[in-house]
Parts: C-alpha cells; sequence; structure tokens
C-alpha cells in the first residue's frame, strides 16, 4: 500500500511538492524473528531481543524488535517512498521519539507521514524545513512508535528573499 496525494516521483520531488495537513502511507514491510534477533546481537544486546526461550521469561512474554529496529524499518520506508531523492539535504533530527508498543516476529509495518510544517529558510533561499508527523502502524493498524522528524530539503528554485 502506497498511497498520498504527491504528482512527483521520490527522485523529482522538492519541498514545494509537500502539502502541509496531507497524509501518506507506505508499507507494509515485514519483520521476522531472525532479522530481530541478528539485530538484538549485532546493536542492542538485551535478552528479549536476542534469545527467544529467555525473552518468554521476560515482562514481554517472547522476543521483541528493538526500537532501533524499528526506527531503521521507518527509516527504509521514509528514503524510499517519502523523501525527495537529490533535494534531500540531510537531517538535524528528529523530536518526540516513542515506542509505544512492542514490535513481534511477523509484524507487518506501515509508514503513515503526515505532513506537519513545511518552513522557508530565512538565510538560505534554496532550501527549507521539512516537519513530518511520522507513525509506525502493525498489522492491526496500532501505532508502535511515532515521532516528528525534521529534514532539509530543496527548492526547485531559490525562493526570493524578503
Amino acid at each position: 500500500m502506497n498511497t498520498g496525494s504527491f504528482s512527483t516521483t521520490p527522485y523529482e520531488r522538492h519541498l514545494e511538492d509537500f502539502v502541509e495537513g496531507a497524509v501518506h502511507e507506505f508499507g507494509p514491510i515485514t519483520i521476522t524473528e531472525d532479522e530481530i534477533v541478528q539485530f538484538g546481537r549485532q546493536f542492542d544486546p538485551q535478552v528479549f531481543h536476542m534469545d527467544p526461550a529467555g525473552a518468554r521469561q521476560t515482562v514481554y512474554g517472547g522476543l521483541i524488535a528493538s526500537g532501533w529496529h524499528t526506527c531503521s524499518l521507518f527509516m527504509r520506508l521514509f528514503v524510499e517512498h517519502y523523501l525527495p531523492g537529490p533535494a534531500s539535504l540531510g537531517s538535524p533530527g528528529v523530536d518526540e521519539l516513542r515506542w509505544l508498543r512492542p514490535v513481534r516476529p511477523g509484524d507487518m509495518l506501515s509508514l503513515r507521514i503526515t505532513v506537519h510544517k513545511v518552513k522557508p529558510s530565512r538565510s538560505k533561499p534554496d532550501r527549507g524545513v521539512l516537519y513530518s508527523f511520522c507513525e509506525m502502524l502493525n498489522q492491526k493498524r496500532d501505532v508502535v512508535a511515532s515521532m516528528m522528524a525534521m529534514n532539509l530539503i530543496g527548492y526547485r528554485e531559490s525562493r526570493e528573499m524578503s
């Protein structure tokens, strides 16, 4: 499912293509037990991320994905379907990152993005800041993670400075 109202491909997209209030959804992407264990062992070695048997003895009652693993799946969908290819100039970060529900093996995750704000740069007329409220949803449509992303995005043409 890839829904939204963009009239351009990600490669052609620029800041003026983002409309405040527009909602876009991309995915799903499925997470497997092997991926959860591999990520957990390499990057977040806690028992509930890397040992299915040990995870059953925790408050989660079974294996769950690291929140950072969930964020990496978010980033995959965000870059492939939403960010504007060559017009993407990086990010100063995210605000209000929350992991709201455990992500388990077999979950199918989708990314829902609401364009929160488009703010032209005061000092650089060729770019602005895109604020996007992002939610990862599981197959039950429960929000498992959320964040406010900020991205520096270029315009097709520089804006006049006032």
